[in-house]
C-alpha cells in the first residue's frame, strides 16, 4: 500500500445516501450513481467519485450505519432529482492509502489502515469521516484510496 499525506479540500458533492450494513450494497449505490451521472453528462476523465464511511459499526448498530456516494461536482450545481442530494466534504489532512482497486484488495486495506496509522505515529482526527476515493484516472489504472482524517 502506498501512503502519503494529503490536505484534501472540501468538495461540493450530488451524494446518494445508504443506512445499512456495510458491503456490497454499497457497490449497487455507486453504479446507481456513475449511472445517473453519465445520464447527465458529468462523467469525464477528471470526474472524482467518493465513498463516505459516516459512521463506526464498532460504535453504531450496523442497521444504522450512513455510507454517502458522491459525485464531486462545480459550485453553481443544482440539483433536480429527488433522489440526488446536494452537500459539501469537510476538507483538512488526510493520510492517503493507494490500493488496487479489487474488493480483496479494498477489504485487506480496510484491516491494515488502522495499525499502519499507529505504527506511522499518526493520529485518527474522529471529527472527520473516512473517504474512499475514486478518481477516473487511477480508476483507469485499477487503483483507489482510503483517505483517512488524521490531526
Amino acid at each position: 500500500m502506498d501512503t502519503n499525506i494529503e490536505i484534501i479540500p472540501s468538495y461540493k458533492v450530488a451524494y446518494i445516501r445508504r443506512t445499512g450494513s456495510y458491503g456490497s450494497e454499497n457497490v449497487q449505490m455507486m453504479k446507481q450513481l456513475e449511472s445517473w451521472a453519465r445520464e447527465e453528462n458529468l462523467l469525464n476523465e477528471s470526474s472524482i467519485i467518493l465513498g463516505i464511511v459516516q459512521d463506526n459499526p464498532q460504535f453504531t448498530e450496523s442497521k444504522d450505519c450512513r455510507y454517502d456516494t458522491c459525485l464531486v461536482v462545480s459550485g453553481e450545481f443544482k440539483v433536480d432529482n429527488k433522489y440526488i442530494n446536494f452537500g459539501k466534504t469537510i476538507g483538512g489532512k488526510y493520510c492517503v492509502f493507494k490500493i488496487s482497486h479489487t474488493v480483496d484488495a479494498m477489504q485487506k486495506a480496510w484491516m491494515e489502515i488502522f495499525p499502519e496509522l499507529l505504527k506511522r505515529n499518526y493520529e485518527f482526527d474522529n471529527r472527520r469521516p473516512i473517504i474512499e476515493r475514486y478518481a477516473m484516472q487511477m480508476i483507469n489504472k485499477h487503483y483507489c484510496e482510503i483517505c483517512v482524517p488524521i490531526l
